[in-house]
């Protein structure tokens, strides 16, 4: 199924993503706006997401973000936490205009650094979503980066994003750090599953770059735990036991407090989703829980 491609404007911008429909029997299909995590692209395992979820009855929007994969955005491999719920918004809002869409049953659904996003909007009310999945959810900025690498990991990418921050000023060319290296090093997820990980979903052609402006590091890090009780939608959190990017243990910590949360675990680690027998039983988990939420 290669879906159809879709642009749609955001702010400054425009995003580009693939739509995947169910079959032409579903007459007014709920929706699902998928969305990945920190300097992921589409074609990362959201595109096997979308084709999932038609095949099961909804119509599927996985985008990319503006600066990011298939969408345009200068300059390249920007991460701004502000833009990239701007880019959720306007998403939700294109895939419920759409013909042959409930707009009345959208749901959101994201990886990682998407779920902070997703969380953010809804824990401050944005009007219309129906549902949100969070896989390996991030809850803490900060807790993330020292679970990876340490203090000196947060330190360290704090000094590159205020050189990327001066030559912004200035109108020089961004200061890039990877987005993934090995333990040790300056790549911003740096755990001993992330570079491997990221090399595992990363399909040939990919339009993925390893590579961020610093300045990302300066962006005010999520912190949601106390958020998740302002969650009022249906909230499924899925967890993997061994997540060395975004620690667990708080994912759990969200799901108990969010008021209509509900917890999923699974074996491995950060990148487990995107692997056969895990995505096979997180797809099954989640389908039952968006056609029961949103029936």
């Amino acid at each position: 199924m290669a879906g159809e491609e879709i642009r749609f404007g955001s702010g400054d911008g425009e995003c580009v993503g693939r739509l995947y429909l169910p079959p032409p029997a579903v007459a007014l299909a709920p929706g699902v706006v998928i969305g990945s995590g920190f300097a992921c692209v589409r074609d990362q395992g959201l595109d096997a997401v979308g084709e999932r979820l038609a095949a099961a009855g909804f119509a599927a929007l996985a985008f990319d973000y503006r600066h990011w994969g298939e969408s345009p955005g200068e300059p390249r491999s920007l991460m701004s936490a502000a833009r990239q719920r701007q880019d959720w918004t306007s998403a939700f809002r294109c895939l419920r205009e759409l013909e042959g869409v409930d707009s009345e049953r959208i749901a959101l659904w994201a990886y990682s650094l998407g779920t902070g996003h997703i969380q953010s909007l809804a824990a401050k009310g944005l009007g219309g979503v129906g549902a949100l999945v969070c896989v390996a959810p991030l809850i803490s900025g900060l807790s993330s980066l020292i679970h990876m690498g340490g203090p000196s990991h947060a330190v360290r990418l704090a000094a590159a994003g205020a050189r990327d921050a001066a030559r912004a000023v200035r109108g020089a060319s961004p200061h890039r750090v990877p987005a993934t290296g090995p333990p040790g090093s300056i790549g911003v997820l740096n755990s001993p599953d992330s570079e491997p990980g990221y090399a595992a979903i990363t399909p040939p052609g990919s339009s993925f770059r390893n590579e961020a402006c610093a300045r990302a590091a300066l962006v005010p890090p999520y912190r949601l735990l106390r958020g998740a009780r302002r969650i009022e939608v249906p909230v499924l959190y899925c967890v993997f036991e061994d997540d060395d990017v975004n620690p667990p243990e708080l994912a759990i910590r969200a799901a108990e407090r969010a008021p209509r949360g509900e917890l999923r675990t699974y074996p491995g680690g950060h990148f487990a989703p995107f692997q056969a027998d895990a995505f096979d039983r997180m797809l099954e988990d989640q389908v039952e829980f968006l056609a029961r939420v949103m029936a």
